[in-house]
């Protein structure tokens, strides 16, 4: 899901930026913060608590933003303005977090039904 989501991320910048949606054009954009994602998954522990908020999904957000905006600055023509890491944050944090918070919730609504 989280690598899904990381694609969903590139698709609404790529459309934004008129930068092309066909699959290359979107790994192209995407892939540093997929290995940034794939790095935070280890780091963080997250396939053991896959819907964990703290620590686990700040984690995985901090090193996914962290690995891809050092990637995209090092080995893309993409740079990162600050501007960009601002907004890049954000939707990352509401895509990557904001799944979490959802499941959380359903998870929770599930197990505790209010009776009527």
């Amino acid at each position: 899901m989280d690598a899904a989501l990381v694609l969903v991320f590139a698709a609404l910048g790529n459309r934004a930026h008129d930068s092309g949606l066909s699959p290359a054009d979107l790994i192209s954009t995407a892939w540093p913060f997929l290995v940034g994602l794939a790095l935070g998954w280890a780091a963080s522990g997250s396939w053991r608590r896959p819907h964990s908020l703290w620590p686990h999904g700040v984690i995985l957000l901090a090193v996914t933003v962290v690995v891809g905006m050092l990637l995209r600055q090092l080995f893309t023509d993409g740079g990162a303005q600050f501007s960009f890491v601002l907004v890049a944050t954000g939707t990352l944090c509401l895509l990557l977090l904001g799944r979490r918070l959802a499941a959380l919730i359903t998870l929770r609504l599930l197990a505790h039904p209010t009776r009527a």
